[in-house]
């Protein structure tokens, strides 16, 4: 990858000089958040410094504090836009449940090996950034709109289940969230760090959502008096 390319901006007496380039951003925020999503792509979430984001774009160290307080604050502008994007390519996917759930949730599945694999970037300020989210209390509930596709998407296939084999809907997206993303960081990544495995991405979450869906139609365990499961 090569340094964004800023050769069309112009040179002020009010930007910060480094060496015999100083110069003047349309847009210095943008400029910056796109040299930290290559970066990213490049060296990681925790492999890059704000001054390295500074001298990607072609400004002295002290030019991104304008718009940034500091290098979490750009990661965590980076993550979020990214929970935006994945957002709305689950929602789509997703589609109110059409043409039915159990095809629907399909694609919400494929959708989302399809953004780890497409955005890794994104997806690695997603969910590797370390970001605390008390500090970052957007991304906290950038997070909660993701579950809330999942949890849509879980109380419509559940309701096609007999009553005695429906699990909570939160339980239930919070199961397939957690196998989706386990999938989608070990083998349907779209970077370096993807696991080789002999199926695709696809197939592998296919087959364990499967797995999983048909456990549920299944009559739950009864339960003894300890609280242990055992057989009917």
């Amino acid at each position: 990858m090569t340094p964004i390319d800023i050769s069309s901006h112009q040179m002020t007496k009010d930007d910060e000089n480094v060496g015999q380039r100083g110069y003047h951003h349309g847009d210095l925020k943008e400029a910056l958040f796109r040299a930290a999503l290559e970066l990213i792509a490049k060296k990681g979430p925790a492999g890059f410094t704000f001054a390295e984001a500074a001298r990607w774009v072609g400004v002295s160290p002290a030019a991104p504090y304008r718009h940034f307080r500091d290098r979490e604050e750009l990661l965590a502008q980076v993550a979020l836009r990214g929970f935006n994007l994945f957002e709305a390519a689950l929602a789509r996917a997703w589609n109110a449940g059409r043409p039915n759930p159990s095809a629907a949730f399909e694609s919400l599945g494929r959708a989302y090996l399809e953004f780890a694999r497409t955005e890794p970037a994104y997806y690695s300020a997603m969910f590797e950034g370390a970001i605390p989210l008390d500090n970052a209390p957007e991304l906290r509930e950038a997070g909660d709109r993701i579950f809330v596709v999942l949890r849509n998407a879980s109380e419509q296939f559940i309701a096609t289940l007999t009553l005695q084999s429906r699990p909570p809907a939160s339980m239930m997206g919070l199961h397939v969230w957690a196998l989706s993303h386990g999938i989608a960081s070990l083998f349907g990544r779209g970077d370096a760090a993807r696991r080789p495995v002999p199926m695709s991405a696809g197939e592998l979450l296919e087959a364990a959502v499967l797995i999983y869906c048909q456990g549920l139609k299944q009559d739950a365990p009864k339960k003894n008096t300890a609280g242990l499961p055992r057989s009917p």
